[in-house]
């Protein structure tokens, strides 16, 4: 032990295995030759020694949390859950045994749990800032936000501490103190300008779609975190929420070029080609390669199909699209938003007459899609059905206001997505 106090690992562990080996079954002997292979790192070696320690001295709270904690070193968190469990029943008053046990509550998402272990190792070492902060955060996740509220009003240094003050602002983002939740992510990123910190602050303007802000905070997020895909991936977001969709498409791009199978970097550089397609430039086409590798994917099939056929489309293009959409229209006959581009394809092509069972499929299927029910009415306007057409104008009329609603609607969907990436 004397040896082991010193520092002297080798030394400590050739006269424990001396002695281990002439007087087996001894509880100092096994205790201390597996924490010295803790000390060590050595976990796998180490639990063998714990557990025969526990098996001799079963009423040594310590001696199962000694196991308790090699068991979590080793990733096997439900033994080390009952280890802890039971330290903390031998011995309720060992404030280190209760924020191991909160932790690994938490680790099990049971954070109802870790607050009452927080609370009963806050009662034996008062003030304990990460106690607080543990026991803060536990009744947060609980759904018990005013009482994290107090544990944070008592909190020394809360505004000197950077996770004291994102904590702050969990709480009053759930309590909808958005403005004061807004100063306290600020500050927190502040004192610790961390890529974490700048993401969440970022995301806390997006969330309420103050985009200049957002962009502001993701532009300087992604020059300061170049490798952060999540900052870019901001920074696309806030870029389209503010209407900048030519600055959008190559931020969802580039993400969509360095990870070329990301379903979600295609469907933002999707949404952003074809919200307003005057916008659409080159960098699209790595949207049409993400298409044409995975067919089954309808929605992005029908975005790449529609970036296609703006504009002055040339016949090579045409075909392409055609194909892209026929294979949506199969994976996904219930995607209106599919005959509708079809639709378009075959007008765009002057066969109106071809143009309508997409159409009226694509309004049976969404009834308030304006922009379906204005092309269907010239369809059948060109094809002599003057009264149906004039029905389908007044439809087109009556739901104009969705072409706006389905866009906020979409970067609802985004910011939603972030909001829960933060989490």
């Amino acid at each position: 032990m004397a040896a082991q106090d010193r520092g002297e690992l080798d030394r400590a562990e050739s006269l424990l295995i001396d002695l281990h080996r002439k007087h087996p079954g001894i509880f100092a002997v096994d205790e201390s030759l597996g924490l010295v292979y803790v000390a060590r790192e050595e976990f796998a070696r180490a639990l063998p020694l714990l557990e025969s320690a526990v098996g001799e001295a079963p009423s040594s709270d310590v001696a199962h949390a000694n196991l308790g904690a090699a068991y979590f070193k080793l990733h096997r968190n439900q033994q080390a859950l009952q280890e802890l469990k039971r330290a903390a029943q031998l011995n309720p008053a060992n404030a280190e045994t209760q924020q191991a046990l909160g932790q690994l509550w938490m680790e099990a998402h049971q954070p109802e749990s870790a607050a009452e272990a927080f609370a009963a190792a806050l009662a034996h070492d008062p003030g304990n800032p990460n106690l607080l902060l543990n026991r803060a955060l536990a009744l947060q996740e609980a759904g018990h936000t005013n009482e994290a509220a107090e544990v944070l009003t008592g909190f020394p240094g809360a505004e000197q501490s950077a996770p004291a003050q994102s904590l702050l602002g969990d709480v009053d983002e759930k309590l909808g103190n958005y403005q004061q939740a807004a100063q306290h992510y600020a500050r927190a990123a502040e004192l610790d300008p961390s890529e974490a910190n700048v993401w969440i602050l970022g995301v806390e303007f997006l969330h309420h779609w103050t985009f200049e802000a957002a962009i502001r905070e993701f532009e300087a997020g992604a020059a300061r975190f170049p490798q952060s895909g999540r900052m870019r991936l901001g920074l696309g977001a806030a870029y389209f929420g503010g209407a900048a969709y030519a600055k959008a498409i190559p931020v969802f791009a580039d993400l969509l070029d360095a990870d070329p199978g990301n379903s979600l970097y295609a469907e933002m550089l999707g949404l952003s080609c074809t919200v307003f397609p005057q916008e659409a430039n080159s960098r699209c086409s790595s949207l049409v390669a993400f298409a044409q590798k995975h067919p089954g994917d309808a929605k992005i099939s029908t975005y790449a199909a529609a970036a296609l056929i703006e504009g002055a489309a040339t016949d090579e293009q045409i075909r392409l699209a055609s194909k892209l959409l026929e294979s949506a229209i199969a994976a996904d006959p219930k995607l209106a938003q599919a005959q509708f581009e079809m639709a378009t394809l075959r007008q765009n092509q002057s066969d109106w007459a071809g143009s309508i069972p997409y159409l009226e499929a694509a309004v049976a299927l969404k009834p308030n899609f304006a922009q379906a029910h204005y092309r269907l009415a010239r369809a059948y306007w060109r094809s002599g059905r003057k009264q149906e057409g004039e029905a389908e104008m007044e439809l087109e009329k009556k739901y104009h206001k969705q072409q706006q609603d389905d866009l906020d609607q979409r970067l609802g969907l985004i910011t939603t997505l972030l909001v829960d990436m933060r989490n």
